[in-house]
């Protein structure tokens, strides 16, 4: 916090990852229940410095570096929660977290079903995950299709540096486990914090537009914001939604975008061939259909494994591609 000349105080600026770190810090202030665990995670403070800070200040019982074996990572945090704890694990890159999948899916989605509702699991699983920072294999991949698909699980991913602290805070309290998936190309953007922020499961309308919605989550929701700025200068006034949460689904705010402009576009990183934009244009098609005046279409990552960093720029959607997507929406006048 600064003080200005007329004694007014104004919020300085932080990074997507220190409202990470801020989360993880209050949520631990608040309830010694809360544990921090990872690969790298505690001395290190994690490759990003997401958790520096947390181990000299709550102690290595409360944040701690695990071995590299994310099944057991995963295994370890799923039997703390049984006993009360809540704990926050880190699986360092988006695909180190295939080998905990089986933990995911088998018995960390299924628990609390599986003991008709008497064992909640509330563990929150943070992905570092996505492209745009030139790494490679394994290292940026956009995950999210497999946790989507995988009942039992909330997946949730920040965009701000406000919802980033807010969603974490959110997700930490929930009983229900949380995959928190971070943008790592967003990291080190900077905003003002407001701590007020949504509940799991909200929506929101980032630019208001009349001609076509772009529906966006995490990382390419500035891109669809660009896009939009673009756009208007080519004519066209789009409207931006960011999900926030993909699971839950806020289907109410995605319609009354929609049946608004009439047209709509989906935008992730991930490839497009069974991926969340294919779930998120049938849904629109089934609640929007007679609204609609053409087509949903999607903007994606190519059908491949992740590129070479030389050759991410051409994967990740962009701009042009969106624009060029908008372009095709039927435009009778156009």
């Amino acid at each position: 916090m600064t003080a200005t000349l007329d004694g007014a105080v104004k919020s300085t600026e932080i990074s997507l990852a220190q409202a990470v770190n801020r989360a993880l810090r209050d949520a631990m202030t608040a309830d010694e229940k809360v544990v921090v665990f990872g690969e790298d995670v505690g001395v290190l403070g994690g490759v990003f410095r997401v958790t520096d800070g947390l181990t000299r200040d709550f102690g290595e019982q409360r944040c701690f570096d695990t071995p590299l074996a994310e099944a057991g990572i995963m295994g370890t945090a799923i039997g703390m929660a049984m006993y009360g704890f809540r704990p926050v694990v880190e699986m360092q890159f988006d695909a180190f977290s295939y080998p905990a999948f089986e933990q995911i899916a088998s018995h960390l989605a299924k628990m609390r079903n599986r003991t008709r509702g008497a064992l909640p699991l509330p563990v929150v699983v943070r992905v570092p995950y996505g492209g745009g920072i030139g790494g490679v294999e394994h290292h940026s991949d956009s995950s999210e299709g497999y946790f989507v698909a995988t009942p039992g699980l909330h997946v949730v991913t920040p965009a701000t540096v406000s919802d980033a602290y807010t969603l974490l805070r959110a997700a930490i309290e929930s009983d229900d486990p949380v995959i928190f998936m971070e943008p790592k190309r967003l990291y080190w953007s900077k905003d003002q914090l407001d701590t007020a922020g949504p509940a799991i499961g909200q929506a929101t309308v980032r630019r208001q537009g009349t001609d076509a919605t772009l529906i966006a989550y995490g990382p390419t929701v500035q891109t669809a914001l660009e896009a939009a700025e673009a756009g208007a200068a080519e004519g066209y006034d789009l409207e931006v939604v960011d999900l926030r949460s993909i699971v839950p689904f806020d289907d109410a705010t995605v319609t009354a975008s929609v049946r608004k402009t009439g047209r709509a576009v989906v935008i992730h990183e991930a490839a497009g061939f069974g991926g969340t934009g294919a779930e998120i244009a049938a849904r629109v098609s089934e609640r929007c259909f007679h609204w609609l005046e053409a087509p949903v279409r999607r903007v994606t990552g190519f059908d491949i494994p992740y590129p070479p960093p030389k050759l991410e720029r051409h994967h990740l959607p962009s701009v042009d591609r969106i624009l060029d997507a908008v372009a095709s929406l039927q435009w009778e006048d156009r």
